[in-house]
């Protein structure tokens, strides 16, 4: 019985693995659809949300199953509870990949009003926030865990530097203003997406441990 029920846990760990790698393909097409201004990129994208949705339906089906035919205890418990609570976050990270990407169609063809350096590194550090968080809860890392939350720190201070810089160019002209709001939103999308990267490694922190701390606001 231990070992069927061990065996469905590797399973469970495979499957969360293969969303983390959705969503971080998800956010790669975003960010390259955006700095090359390449709608196919961004079309794309926008499909592996649903592709996103569907994984996140199978690995809840699955963490039902083990809940409801072993009732799993303690650090057993933790870990797929931890699960159901983690596939939420990378949901939603799928649905901010997929907002960014409509927004990325609607600039095509314009000319960026200021260099995008920023913003793309807000994108490369959510994403490895993301790989590090779900590689946490495979290995069981704390440490791991615990430097995802830390990292979140740099996307803060990136979204800041951007909405410094675009609130300057709106003030320099009042022409920039559309395409400075949708900049903008891009780069809240992207820091969103490191708040549901910090909100995943608490959650492994709780299946490691059993401590459960407020996780950061975010919403969709």
């Amino acid at each position: 019985m231990r070992k069927g029920f061990e065996d469905k846990l590797k399973d469970l760990n495979q499957y969360l693995v293969e969303m983390g790698m959705l969503v971080e393909k998800a956010i790669d097409l975003t960010h390259k659809g955006l700095i090359m201004q390449n709608v196919e990129f961004a079309e794309e994208a926008i499909k592996y949300d649903q592709d996103i949705d569907d994984l996140e339906k199978e690995i809840e089906d699955m963490c039902l199953k083990l809940l409801l035919l072993h009732h799993p205890v303690a650090r057993d418990l933790r870990v797929i509870s931890a699960a159901l609570k983690m596939i939420t976050d990378m949901e939603r990270i799928g649905d901010q990949c997929a907002d960014i990407s409509e927004i990325i169609i609607i600039m095509a063809g314009q000319t960026y009003i200021k260099d995008l350096e920023d913003i793309p590194k807000m994108a490369a550090a959510a994403s490895k926030m993301v790989t590090n968080a779900i590689d946490a809860y495979v290995k069981q890392d704390l440490k791991l865990a615990r430097k995802v939350r830390r990292d979140d720190d740099e996307v803060d201070r990136l979204f800041l530097l951007v909405k410094k810089d675009l609130t300057d160019l709106i003030h320099a002209d009042p022409n920039n203003i559309g395409q400075a709001v949708d900049l903008l939103m891009v780069a809240k999308y992207f820091e969103r997406i490191g708040d549901h990267a910090e909100n995943i490694a608490e959650w492994v922190e709780f299946s490691i441990t059993g401590n459960y701390k407020k996780l950061k606001k975010t919403t969709t």
